[in-house]
Parts: C-alpha cells; structure tokens; sequence
C-alpha cells in the first residue's frame, strides 16, 4: 500500500458503521461463524485487496443489517455521515429482497450491478467461503462451492482476477475436503 492510500484508509470514518454491526454479535451463520466477524472479515479482504474506497469499505461493515436484522432502523445508518446516503444504497445493491431467489439475487447483481456491489459480493463471498471450513453439512458445502462457480466467477471475472484466483482456490480446496471427507456424500449434520 502506497502512503498516499495509507493516508486516504487512515481518514476513513469508519467506527459507527462498525457500532451498526454491532447488532449482529451472537447471530450465527449458515455457513459457519457468527454475523459480526464476518462484516469485518469482508472489510478486511477488500482492504487486502486494495480497495479503500470509503463508501465501499463502510458498506462491507454494515452489508447484512438490512437481511438479518429484522427491527434494524435504516435511518440510523442514514444519519452517520455525507457518505451515509451511499453507503445505504450500496447496502440495498447487495441485499437480497424476499422475492428473489438466491439465483436471480446473483444475477441482478451481475447483471445490473455496479463495480462496488460486484467487488463487494465477491469478498462476502470469500469470506463466505472461508467459512466453510466450519461447516459439517456436505450438501450445503457443495450447494454452496457450486452456487459459487456458477453465479460469482462470472462477476470475479469482470471485477477483479486476483479475487477469482481465490474463490476458485477456495472453491477447489472445498470439493478436495468433500472427496476425501464425505466419499459417500452423506450429510452429516449435527444441529
């Protein structure tokens, strides 16, 4: 990172969207790990990344509030700052609405998505995918590493080919883990 992007990362105002997140602490998640670490871990691989755009980086911290809190009052992430209003919209862009099937959510965004909702689904899927190692359930693994190479790489593709590199790095070690694991594919679902 050069010490001009250190600069613009080091003015980035980003401890009440990380106050926001904090309404996700003790939420687990489907995939593995709970809901408050996962908005940092999102953060963190866009800044692994490069990415300091301040919008995009507010965005990954609070980028579940809208889908997993139920009472959550938008106007609190409104009022935050002159970026809030974007950060909202971003938000919006990578949140998927009751309506949509998870396919048609993968496809708008890769379809009428822009550059940051594709940056930003693709390390939420990273991330995500991380995750799995946490995960016992093999038809969710493999719903999941399938899901992943069928909806994402098309937009990793389009946005960044580092970030590709890893999900298909990810997505292999996950089926290597299902061959050797679960030959059977049985599910083994402990909850």
């Amino acid at each position: 990172m050069t010490t001009g992007e250190m600069l613009r990362l080091k003015s980035v105002f980003l401890a009440p969207y990380m106050q926001l997140a904090t309404a996700l602490i003790g939420k687990t998640r489907e995939g593995g790990g709970n809901m408050f670490r996962h908005q940092l871990d999102t953060m963190a691989i866009l800044i692994d990344y490069g990415y300091i755009d301040s919008v995009l980086l507010k965005a990954s911290l609070v980028h579940d509030l809208i889908e997993d809190v139920p009472d959550f009052n938008r106007n609190n992430l409104l009022q935050i700052d002159y970026e809030s209003g974007a950060v909202y919209e971003l938000v919006m862009e990578v949140t998927r609405s009751r309506e949509e099937t998870k396919a048609e959510f993968l496809n708008r965004i890769l379809k009428r998505g822009s550059h940051n909702a594709k940056v930003l689904k693709v390390a939420d899927r990273i991330s995500n995918m991380i995750s799995l190692g946490f995960v016992i359930n093999y038809n969710f693994i493999s719903r999941y590493a399938e899901e992943t190479l069928q909806y994402v790489y098309p937009i990793a593709e389009e946005v960044d080919k580092a970030m590709l590199r890893e999900l298909k790095s990810l997505v292999e070690s996950r089926r290597k883990y299902l061959s050797v694991i679960v030959p059977e594919k049985v599910v083994l679902d402990f909850t």
